[in-house]
Order: structure tokens, then C-alpha cells, then sequence
């Protein structure tokens, strides 16, 4: 018994050593589960360029949008454990849909094997540039005038839109919540006036704050952030604790081999730290993530957790 035991610890051995030497023996396929354009398609761009020539394999960007981008999520989910299909998700349809949807036909945790934390994309308060003060005076202003102030979303159970509902409880203010479909319409009202404030990723509206179109209030980041130093965070503010931001992040489909799954983080986290691709990073308005796939796992369980709880006590259904 002992030397059959002995043999099959042996062999398992053998073969994941195999599977990580030959991987990978054909084209690489990485899922976005949004239109081409964005922030995640962007990442994943910057990313698959970089792992094919490092691979020596062709990897493809396929874009699968549709459905709160629950539709390219569960092509991964349901594709072969073998990690020749990978997905580049993002914080809202993995972090949020959970929460949302009563019959996902997947489960961002067990129907997924976490790869690496690929970039996290910062968000600010911003307001029209003609707002006078500071977030302190805004919540003064907010408090003293109950619904009578609103804020914009970039959309329904958006980050932007729970940002601002975590946004509200914590400094207990009373803002009429106005969804937009997408951020560049949120951004123009933002900019004429119409919305009193909008949280939104830096992407999107820092290039409106550096044209001095719009105000930026404060981070919605842990830390003052790299790319916004001078700009204080919401905790600075008197909000302690708060933290709002998008990410992305490179999935595989639940039951990919350990070796396979290691091999994609050692790369990618090599490229993560490569000069070139911090800047295009950056010039997407995103920082580069890292970390292990363990790392992984329990941010996205974290995450789960902190935006269910925004999503029940707001009371956020999707239409």
C-alpha cells in the first residue's frame, strides 16, 4: 500500500512537471467580457501582446460583450480546464454580478481559477470646475440641503454607482442618484452642471481635471495616488476606511492544473513589471497590479463581501 501510495505521489509529480514544460503548445485565447475600446480590453491588450512573445505562442484577444458581461464571462467559465481560455475580468461583473443577479450561470469563486491582480484603476470624486470647496463643505452643503443635491453614475450597479451609495452612507447625505448609460455622457453633464458629483475612474475623467473642465475633490483610493499626488484621499476627508476603485484581472476556468496557473502568474507578473507596460498602464489611467493567485482569491472574496453589503443596504436591484 505504502509503495502504491509512494508511486502515485510520484507519478502526480511527473505530470504536473510535464504539463508546466509543455505548456503551451498552441494559440492562447483571452476573453473580454466588454466591447474592444475600453479599460479591461486595453489591459488585456497590453498584457497578451507582451505574454505571446514571451510564450512563443499566439494569444488572442476575443471580445464577448453582452449581458452586465456575464455572457464572455461564462464562455470561460464553461471552456475546457486547460488554460488555453483565460478571462480577463474586472471588478464589476466579478466582484458585484453576485449580488445582482439571482441566477448567475456561473460563481466567481468556485467556477474560476484566480491567476493575477492585473491593474487597478483609480476613481475620483470630481465636480464641475465652478464648485466651490472642499468634500468637507460638500457634505456641509449635502447635509444641510437633503435631496435636494444629486450625483451621476456611469450607469446601474456600476463602481461608480456603488461608489457614490458607499459614498452617501458613510458621510449620511441624502443625493438623488441620476444613472447615465456610460461615462461620457455622465462626464458632459458633470462638466455643464447638471450632476453635482460624479465618481468615476481616472481614465475617463482625469484628462477633463487636467483641462480644467472638471474639479477633482479627492481619491477614492486607500493611498494618494501616484498619477494624482497632491490630490487628498476621501479617508484624508474624515471618511476613514473608505476605498472604491475598478480592477482588473486574468481568470482560468475552475480545475486548471496548478502548473498551468503558476506558469500565467510568474509571467504575468514579470510583465507587470516591465518599464514599457507601466506606462501604457498609466496612460490608460491604471496601475499595474501583481501579487500571487492566492493574493487573488481573497481580494476578489473581500471584495464580494464589501460590495454585497453596499448592494443590500442600498437596496440596488438592476432593472
Amino acid at each position: 500500500m505504502l509503495l502504491r501510495t509512494a508511486f502515485l505521489i510520484a507519478f502526480a509529480v511527473a505530470f504536473a512537471t510535464v504539463v508546466h514544460a509543455e505548456y503551451p503548445e498552441k494559440p492562447i485565447k483571452i476573453v473580454v467580457p466588454y466591447p474592444p475600446g475600453g479599460a479591461t480590453d486595453a489591459v488585456a491588450r497590453i498584457i497578451g501582446h507582451k505574454l505571446q512573445e514571451q510564450l512563443k505562442q499566439p494569444v488572442i484577444v476575443e471580445n464577448r460583450a453582452g449581458a452586465s458581461a456575464i455572457i464572455g464571462s461564462e464562455v470561460v467559465a464553461k471552456s475546457a480546464p486547460d488554460g488555453y481560455t483565460l478571462l480577463m475580468t474586472a471588478s464589476g461583473p466579478h466582484s458585484v454580478n453576485i449580488s445582482l443577479f439571482p441566477k448567475l450561470p456561473y460563481h466567481p469563486i468556485t467556477d474560476f481559477s484566480p491567476v493575477i491582480l492585473t491593474s487597478i484603476l483609480p476613481m475620483l470624486m470630481v465636480t464641475p470646475a465652478s464648485a466651490q470647496g472642499d468634500v468637507k463643505d460638500f457634505i456641509k452643503w449635502a447635509r444641510e440641503n437633503p435631496g435636494k443635491g444629486n450625483y451621476c453614475s456611469v450607469g446601474l450597479a456600476t463602481p461608480s454607482h456603488l461608489a457614490a451609495e458607499m459614498f452617501k452612507a458613510m458621510a449620511n447625505v441624502d443625493l438623488v442618484h441620476v444613472p447615465y448609460k456610460g461615462s461620457g455622457p455622465a462626464v458632459i453633464d458633470t462638466i455643464a452642471g447638471v450632476c453635482n458629483v460624479l465618481f468615476d475612474n481616472a481614465m475617463s475623467s482625469g484628462p477633463h481635471v487636467k483641462a480644467g473642465k472638471l474639479k477633482v475633490l479627492a481619491a477614492a483610493s486607500k493611498d494618494r495616488l501616484k498619477s494624482w499626488p497632491n490630490v487628498p484621499t476621501l479617508a484624508e476627508s474624515g471618511l476613514i476606511n473608505y476605498e472604491a476603485y475598478t480592477w482588473t484581472a486574468l481568470l482560468a476556468p475552475a480545475g486548471t492544473p496548478k502548473p498551468i496557473v503558476a506558469r500565467l502568474q510568474t509571467e504575468v507578473a514579470k510583465i507587470l513589471q516591465m518599464q514599457d507596460v507601466k506606462a501604457k498602464l498609466e496612460a490608460q489611467g491604471a496601475e499595474p497590479g501583481g501579487g500571487t493567485s492566492e493574493d487573488l482569491a481573497a481580494f476578489t472574496e473581500a471584495e464580494i463581501r464589501k460590495w454585497g453589503k453596499v448592494i443590500r443596504e442600498g437596496n440596488i436591484k438592476v432593472e
